[in-house]
């Protein structure tokens, strides 16, 4: 279990970014607390609220581009299948 995480800024960001190359009229700090008002109504929902298992390996990728990310799931998964 991988549990995929980057900071509220870099998630805006990312999200802004798309938002614009499709034309999209919103501002940086608006994408920003729409994804601060989401992220407390998935950790806090009644039902299957937002949060890491246990067992899961944390993915911090704030600071990764998408190939960074591959490589290190593509690690992760070697590593246990060596420990199998």
């Amino acid at each position: 279990k991988i549990f995929m995480t980057a900071s509220v800024d870099i998630r805006a960001k990312r999200r802004y970014d798309e938002l614009i190359n499709k034309g999209v009229n919103v501002t940086f700090e608006v994408v920003r607390q729409n994804i601060i008002a989401r992220d407390i109504t998935d950790e806090n929902r009644d039902i299957s609220p937002l949060r890491r298992a246990e067992d899961a390996v944390v993915l911090d990728n704030t600071r990764m581009t998408v190939e960074e990310q591959m490589e290190w799931v593509q690690k992760l998964i070697e590593e246990k299948l060596n420990d199998c």
